[in-house]
């Protein structure tokens, strides 16, 4: 199974306070393990909300709010995609990470089942060709 392991932002992360040299190299070491174990996808941190914006939506209309925003305890500071046999087994891993404070949320990515008998065949196979396009261009 996959799941996204999504870092909450923090005063300081939004603040764009980069975590400390000591920090760096415990998350650079877990990374290391994560990688070596097979577990990780992929990961990244991101800039504060203030570099970002949201793109709203209501019937036809869209609206773009530029950031920063208020709500930091909402906000996402990174992220990992981790393959993992099982949530228990991703629960072990976020255990492991080096932080001091703060918070991980971790959400296990849609399988093609759980959309049910909507997802057609056809659009199974749509989805997977896409897959295909994304895989090749790496």
């Amino acid at each position: 199974m996959k799941v996204l392991v999504i870092v909450k932002a923090s005063k300081e992360s939004e603040a764009g306070v980069m975590p400390p040299g000591k920090l760096l190299a415990e998350m650079g070491k877990y990374n290391e393990d994560l990688v070596d174990a097979g577990v990780m996808v992929d990961g990244d941190g991101l800039r504060p909300s203030s570099h970002g914006a949201r793109v709203r939506f209501s019937g036809d209309s869209r609206t773009v709010v530029d950031g920063p925003f208020a709500e930091v305890n909402e906000l996402v500071a990174g992220y990992w995609v981790w393959k993992v046999a099982s949530m228990e087994e991703a629960l072990k891993w976020a255990q492991k990470a080096p932080f001091r404070e703060g918070e991980l949320e971790i959400r296990p990515f849609a399988e093609p089942d759980d959309f049910g008998e909507e997802f057609t065949p056809e659009l199974r196979e749509a989805e997977d060709e896409l897959r295909r396009r994304l895989e090749a261009e790496k």
